[in-house]
């Protein structure tokens, strides 16, 4: 294949106001071929971005780059700013992470796309054609009703329809090279496989190379041919995509995939000690040695280049497509797995433990996997007591009148709708939905500890709407919430001591049994007792996070509110909150109810699970039940569009791409409120499909145990799921039937 892209010894260094610069690229080799994706990955402070934007001459203001970037054999970098305006969106084009941002909000979207039709395109196109294509692109990648989102503003759009479109504009002039930073981080699992489709069909229709930006391990495993790891700056180890991420020969990849939670099963998390090196800060010799445990004397004096790995299945490969690592120890590496490198603290356990399958994968399995724990068999039940509860939620109900923006003139708007939910002690149930599902609604609803606007929460058997002044005080120790952004959460000007210590004094405890449980608290969640004298802002974000968790321990709570607690976290980082968490929960009790969107988290940490749509619970029941066998519609495309971090696997995976938008805020109307993009109505005749339109499916049980219930009125079971549509074909528009399918009488 030709190559379009070859980047050498690139080099970026930031703070033109330092004395020198701060080297944060450290030399980077690439190389695209045409038709080709490359998936560049690694965790926050590595480098990706700033490279990408390297690439494209928008390095940031004071930047040194060097070394060299050439596009079909043209040197970029060191073009005069008018020449490389002029290759920019015609032969390399970008798709920004942020499109709310990249967009300028001032103008139409359509004519954004328009021009820049008009500036690269010759002859140069009327104005009324350009406006036309931008229409045509704007429906190839799958934005819904596209004529009117050319003339809407980007404010107006969606973020997925945002990402779309800025998709469509990168494609608009059949550019060479495709460069993606982060395009699916902020986004919904649904939409986030809408976005990975149409970045698929823009390749395919251009035939331009894609090199993927991303953090997400289980994105590139899907979607790359090969990829790089970036730590610190450099490429660390590089190869063809199954090779690199399913026999990893960098210490540091190996961890990296070895944290990445899994959908498909629950595995012991290998949490990567320590924390990467700031930007820029890298001392000689490898940047990983200081958290490697195979490190030797000379790893941390002297630099190591990518060496050939021997990979049985790709012998005699030489050139890009060799499998190469930057590790003295590989052949030590190749004899170990991921857990035995990096063994957790021991909390977490896998589902053989509860059940369940157990998933032994090259990064999390073999001889180091955990075992199972006496006691922890389900084989026999009888006899045993059942736990406390400590939450039980019964017909909650949320709904507003929009007084301002788009909503104003429309009736009441329903956030939450006849849910119900139990908690016992020791338990951790998940509330998982797209945005706009009413999960952090509800959760509100029950820390506010105030009566509800319909139905009833009860707190250890408290009905909170009945709850005096200080009964409400005294049960509010009993309720304690871990917020998804604990710097928010965190007062600047105290220190952590006095941050943990807070609810204790507000809970009139003694200072004595303060200032001995403060330290104590500290060392649960990882915390050294020295650091109760620093500030927030000297921690990094996982370290804030146990900060975060250490606060809401201190009144020793039943139950803890999780509210996204690792969604803004390193993949490393999260697997050591994660790790934490199960540990806390078996040592001391705690129910935990969690929101989350990442259904990955959900299945290393969860019990059970309440899937959410438009404000209604459309499936609950044990994580294992659900997640392998999911019986509602909306819960089976919800887990399809989870990628694995397996390239085997998630390429063999059955993906149902859902058309539309998650809804955010539903007006009270009659009916399913998942109709408009059910794969399963669009197949039923139209006198079954009448049922779905005009009654609402309650929750009914679906296993002999009585423990999943859902609310569906043609639940998976009895539908031919062979027949529903998994390409992503329209899916900015409702579904159509097949035209060799018949309804389904």
């Amino acid at each position: 294949m030709t190559t379009v892209l070859e980047v050498r010894g690139l080099t970026v260094a930031v703070g033109a106001d330092r004395r020198p610069p701060l080297p944060v690229v450290r030399g980077v080799d690439l190389i695209l071929r045409r038709g080709e994706v490359l998936g560049l990955v690694g965790e926050s402070g590595t480098g990706k971005t700033l490279t990408a934007l390297a690439l494209m001459g928008l390095a940031p203001p004071g930047a040194q780059v060097g070394g060299s970037v050439r596009l079909l054999g043209e040197e970029l970098l060191g073009l005069p700013v008018r020449e490389l305006a002029r290759v920019r969106g015609r032969r390399i084009a970008m798709v920004f992470q942020d499109p709310l941002h990249a967009f300028t909000p001032v103008q139409r979207v359509g004519d954004q796309i328009a021009e820049a039709l008009r500036i690269h395109q010759h002859p140069r196109p009327r104005r009324e054609s350009a406006q036309r294509r931008a229409v045509e692109l704007l429906d190839f990648v799958g934005v819904p009703r596209p004529t009117w989102a050319a003339r809407a503003y980007p404010h107006q759009l969606s973020g997925g329809m945002r990402q779309r479109a800025m998709i469509a504009m990168a494609m608009a002039n059949n550019p060479d090279v495709l460069v993606a930073d982060e395009p699916t981080s902020a986004l919904d699992v649904t939409v986030q496989a809408q976005v990975l489709e149409a970045l698929a069909d823009a390749r395919r229709e251009t035939g331009a190379a894609l090199l993927l930006v991303t953090h997400d391990l289980g994105v590139v495993a899907g979607t790359a041919d090969r990829v790089a790891v970036l730590y610190a700056g450099r490429i660390v180890e590089t190869g063809p995509v199954e090779a690199v991420l399913t026999r990893p020969r960098m210490p540091y990849t190996l961890g990296l995939v070895g944290s990445v939670p899994r959908p498909d099963a629950r595995v012991p998390l290998t949490p990567i000690p320590g924390t990467a090196p700031a930007p820029g800060t890298a001392a000689p010799g490898c940047a990983f040695a200081p958290r490697c445990p195979l490190a030797e004397p000379d790893c941390v004096t002297s630099d190591v280049q990518l060496l050939g790995v021997d990979s049985p299945s790709r012998a005699g490969l030489a050139g890009i497509d060799a499998h190469e690592a930057a590790c003295r120890r590989v052949r030590l590496v190749s004899q170990r797995t991921a857990v035995q490198l990096f063994p957790p603290s021991g909390g977490a356990r896998s589902e053989g433990e509860l059940g369940g399958p157990v998933l032994l994968s090259p990064g999390n399995g073999g001889p180091g996997a955990l075992p199972p724990a006496p006691g922890d068999s389900n084989s026999d039940t009888r006899g045993r007591t059942a736990p406390e509860v400590v939450l039980r939620v019964t017909g909650l109900a949320k709904s507003y009148v929009p007084t301002s923006g788009r909503r104003r003139r429309e009736r009441t708007v329903v956030a939450v709708e006849e849910v119900d939910l139990e908690v016992r002690r020791g338990e951790t149930l998940a509330l998982v939905g797209e945005s706009g599902a009413g999960k952090s609604t509800a959760l509100m609803e029950v820390v506010s500890l105030t009566a509800p606007q319909a139905g009833t929460v009860e707190i250890l058997g408290q009905d909170v709407a009945r709850l005096t002044r200080r009964t409400a005080r005294l049960l509010r120790g009993a309720v304690q919430i871990v917020p998804q952004d604990p710097m928010s959460s965190l007062d600047p000007r105290m220190p952590v001591g006095d941050i943990v210590a807070e609810p204790l004094y507000a809970r009139r405890v003694p200072r004595d049994v303060v200032a001995a449980r403060v330290p104590r608290l500290l060392g649960q969640v990882g915390l050294e007792a020295g650091d109760a004298e620093r500030y927030p802002h000297q921690f990094s974000g996982g370290q804030r996070q146990r900060v975060a968790i250490a606060r809401a321990l201190a009144v020793e709570p039943a139950l803890l509110l999780l509210d996204e607690p690792v969604s803004a976290l390193d993949v490393s980082v999260q697997a050591q909150i994660l790790d934490l968490l199960l540990r806390l929960k078996r040592e001391l009790g705690p129910a935990y109810l969690l929101v989350s969107h990442d259904l990955a988290v959900v299945r290393q940490i969860a019990d059970r699970v309440s899937v959410m749509y438009a404000g209604r619970t459309v499936e609950t029941g044990p994580v294992a039940e659900v997640f392998d066998a999911p019986r509602h519609p909306y819960a089976r495309a919800l887990l399809s569009a989870v990628p694995l971090p397996d390239p085997v696997a998630e390429r063999a995976r059955r993906r149902i791409v859902l058309p539309g938008d998650p809804p955010s805020g539903v007006p009270v109307a009659a009916g399913c409120r998942f109709l408009a993009r059910c794969p399963v109505a669009a197949l039923l005749a139209p006198g079954r499909r009448t049922r779905c339109e005009s009654e609402i499916p309650r929750p009914s049980q679906v296993t002999a145990a009585g423990t999943h219930t859902v609310a569906c009125h043609f639940p998976h079971g009895g539908m031919p799921w062979q027949h529903i549509r998994t390409d992503r074909g329209t899916s900015g528009r409702p579904w159509s039937e097949p035209p060799d399918r018949p309804p389904v009488h």
